[in-house]
């Protein structure tokens, strides 16, 4: 058996690079790269190992350096999103506080269903140095620490205590990373000393190996069960998901609700898999769906959906799917997702479910009736988002204005990056995307601060596209370092700073739910209450954002911001758009709900008015069997 004389951490760079994915007959690089900040637990590891590579050429396998651990998760899953889950980054952290600020990002990865290759460094595994720097002492045993963290957020974590144990360690992070039902956040602990512990390694370890990413056939005899129920119904409607996006089947979908004419509703993740003007697009579904969706849904006697999840979002918690005779068919590559709510599953690629689906319904319509009344539904929700577009709004304008004119100023191609507080919610009812790739907006966990990062990895998926990064005051405070990296690898990315000096999604929530928007607004502390609700905070972000090396471009109004955002697309570096926003809306028409819990007992006026609002709106919660 030949063998070569490497170390770990040399070892596993260039098995990294020689991996690549395949679907489809098209191949990529499945670890085109690697993010990382070094301390001292990988500096002479993974660190000395990627210098290596890059100094001699043994392997191709180019550093990206970071400002932040988690940031650079949130950008490898922005790129694996971009990249339909192909592709993504391995990322590495020194020991410690290095290593679990990715934790966040792993649980990030894991719950979009999205790959990303974690590499924390680890404690000595010769423990000959025990206690060292930043090293946990459990008093539960000797080999736990604290990166046993990223067990329960990873969908496969291995601890590499000798070389040896590398070759299958990183062989299993190969499969899950490739495979569309198991995929997530992928970790392989490092102890600093077997880094830098050489070994013989087979030759035949560092071959080029193709992961071919295959397309479950769907099973005739659960293509028939599907089928039989969606012959027999009456208000069908569709629920697009991310899966529909990511098997690519967009054109499949949109032929498919042209022959049947059964009308689309999609998720955050599905949105863009039907144009918004489609015929049968009508919009985003659940607690901040559409007009159009949301009717639908309480209508639909049969739900058919399409590489979704459905969370509590999608079905506003068990309430939007009001048909008490509703049942569902469930086409999802993963098994776990196709049964939910009693559903007729049907196991297979999205796209190729679809496929089977109209060849099975080949002559099969809807009514002409449900046809006019899914038309006319839509009319009325464009009438609902124009006036959202157009409120006229001051002296501060509404966001909804914002977006309105941000989504004018842009192409179809362009990308708009969001995450949490108002936003997405706004961006659901409001955002009109032509192109899957469009509308990029990490719901399933809405983590707070992936926006910036994620631009990093969005531009670098696709350099083509305008990539657009809508972030609030509140998502920005999290995390904006992102934008030294930006600049630094030369990177043109537009971000939209919307502030209005609080946190308007939760604010409004929190007034919902009798809590009188208590601890939501970024205020002084005053004298004489106590509370945060004295004057202003004199913060400037502007000036922040000019501070890390962006231009930076001013807007007070909605035709200062058009005018900025043609200044923006023009420009060929990272430009920041700042604009103000009133903090109390107004925001759009609510179609859904969403349960949060009120206290059930309180002091309060507020709260007992509202815990009786929600105990209305429970009544109508349900589970679906």
């Amino acid at each position: 058996m030949n063998t070569v004389r490497l170390t770990t951490a040399q070892a596993l760079v260039r098995f990294l690079a020689g991996q690549y994915s395949e679907r489809d007959g098209q191949e990529q690089r499945l670890i085109p790269g690697v993010w990382g900040i070094f301390g001292h637990g990988n500096v002479a590891g993974v660190g000395q190992a990627l210098l290596q590579a890059a100094t001699t050429g043994e392997a191709d396998l180019p550093y990206y350096l970071a400002r932040n651990e988690q940031g650079m998760v949130h950008a490898s899953v922005a790129y694996a999103k971009m990249r339909d889950r192909l592709a993504t980054f391995a990322c590495t952290a020194s020991t410690g506080p290095g290593s679990t600020n990715m934790i966040t990002g792993a649980a990030l990865a894991t719950t979009n269903r999205l790959p990303v290759l974690l590499l924390p460094s680890d404690m000595f595994a010769t423990r000959a140095a025990d206690p060292v720097l930043q090293q946990l002492e459990d008093t539960r045993g000797g080999d736990v620490t604290v990166n046993d963290a990223f067990r329960a957020v990873s969908k496969y974590f291995d601890r590499v205590q000798r070389p040896e144990q590398l070759i299958p360690a990183a062989l299993a992070a190969m499969r899950v990373l490739t495979d569309p039902v198991e995929t997530g956040a992928v970790t392989l602990a490092l102890p600093q000393d077997v880094q830098a512990e050489a070994y013989d390694w087979p030759v035949d370890f560092f071959r080029r190996r193709v992961w071919h990413v295959g397309r479950p056939v769907p099973e005739p005899a659960a293509v028939e069960r599907a089928v039989a129920l969606l012959r027999n119904a009456r208000k069908p409607l569709i629920v697009a998901g991310g899966g529909a996006v990511y098997s690519g089947a967009e054109t499949a979908l949109r032929a498919f609700a042209e022959a049947t004419g059964i009308p689309v509703a999609d998720t955050h993740a599905g949105k863009g898999a039907v144009p918004w003007d489609h015929p049968y697009a009508v919009g985003g579904i659940g607690s901040t769906g559409s007009y159009a969706a949301n009717e639908l849904a309480r209508e639909a006697d049969v739900v058919l959906g399409i590489g979704t999840r459905y969370s509590d979002f999608t079905t506003a918690s068990h309430t939007v799917f009001g048909n008490p005779d509703v049942t569902f068919v469930n086409l999802n590559v993963a098994r776990l997702d196709a049964v939910k709510h009693s559903a007729e599953p049907l196991v297979a690629d999205a796209r190729l479910g679809i496929q089977a689906l109209a060849g099975a319904l080949d002559g099969w319509e809807v009514a002409p009736e449900y046809r006019r009344h899914s038309r006319a539904l839509i009319a009325r929700t464009r009438e609902i988002e124009e006036a959202c577009f157009d409120v006229g709004h001051g002296p501060l304008p509404a966001q909804t204005e914002i977006l309105g004119a941000l989504n004018d100023s842009l192409d179809d191609r362009a990308v708009v990056i969001n995450a949490a507080g108002s936003m997405p919610g706004d961006l659901q009812q409001l955002w009109r995307a032509r192109d899957p790739k469009a509308y990029h907006v990490e719901y399933a966990y809405s983590c707070m601060g992936y926006e910036v990062a994620a631009g990093v990895g969005a531009k670098m998926a696709d350099p083509s596209r305008e990539v657009v990064v809508l972030v609030g005051d509140g998502s920005y405070l999290m995390m904006a370092q992102e934008i030294v990296t930006m600049v630094s690898e030369g990177l043109k990315v537009i971000i939209v700073l919307v502030q209005n000096h609080g946190f308007a999604s939760i604010g409004a929530l929190s007034e919902s739910l009798g809590s009188q928007r208590f601890g939501t607004e970024y205020r002084y502390r005053d004298g004489d209450s106590g509370q945060l609700d004295g004057d202003v905070l004199p913060v400037d972000l502007a000036a922040n954002a000019a501070s890390l090396g962006a231009d930076v471009l001013h807007a007070t109004s909605v035709e200062e911001f058009r005018a900025a955002m043609d200044k923006a697309k023009a420009a060929t570096r990272t430009t920041v758009v700042h604009v103000e926003t009133d903090l109390y809306g107004p925001n759009p028409p609510g179609h859904g709900w969403w349960d949060v819990p009120v206290s059930q007992t309180s002091a309060l006026d507020t709260t007992q008015a509202a815990y009786d609002t929600y105990a209305t709106r429970k009544r109508a919660q349900r589970h679906y069997l």
